[in-house]
């Protein structure tokens, strides 16, 4: 019952902010609701048991991509806009919600009304099978750099050209 509201929370949560961020004007509210995307991502991901992906999820695209998005964003000046895009009229009543429902969930936690076994979903028996011979990162590692390496490759040089690109752009504009 726990792991089931925690996943359609995470899920719901995603989801709404994948929304507003598409929905801002000011480029820095969006990235922020960004990195709340992955954050919620990252909380499904734990709820399917698949810490290292997680982790990966948090570490990668919640550090690393967004600190080059918001590197990008400065660069090219696009963060001067005078609306008060990311609280908007309802920003303290949600915040408050948010916030009340956090420690309510905190406290459901703490006070443990839900036994520990029932927030642990047991994986299949091919992925026990395959963790059990390779170990988790050899689970992950093994399709990402065997059949899906040129997707990575691929992926890497498009966000290369991305950098490049924007340099390039920024310099047009500052000449």
């Amino acid at each position: 019952m726990m792991y089931d509201f925690l996943f359609q929370f995470f899920a719901a949560t995603a989801i709404l902010a994948g929304v507003i961020m598409v929905t801002r004007k000011n480029p820095v509210s969006a990235v922020i609701f960004l990195v709340v995307v992955f954050f919620a991502t990252s909380g499904m991901f734990l709820m399917l048991d698949a810490h290292y992906i997680a982790a990966i999820n948090l570490i990668l695209y919640g550090g690393a991509i967004m600190v080059l998005f918001l590197f990008v964003i400065m660069l090219l000046n696009l963060g001067h806009t005078d609306s008060e895009d990311l609280r908007g009229p309802f920003g303290g009543l949600i915040g408050g919600a948010v916030a009340i429902g956090f420690l309510g969930l905190l406290a459901r936690l703490l006070v443990g009304d839900a036994p520990a076994a029932a927030s642990v979903v047991p994986a299949g028996e091919a992925l026990r099978a395959a963790t059990a011979e390779q170990g988790i990162i050899g689970v992950v590692a093994r399709p990402l750099f065997g059949e899906y390496f040129m997707v990575l490759q691929v992926t890497g040089v498009l966000l290369l050209a991305a950098i490049v690109g924007t340099i390039l752009l920024a310099q047009r504009k500052h000449a």
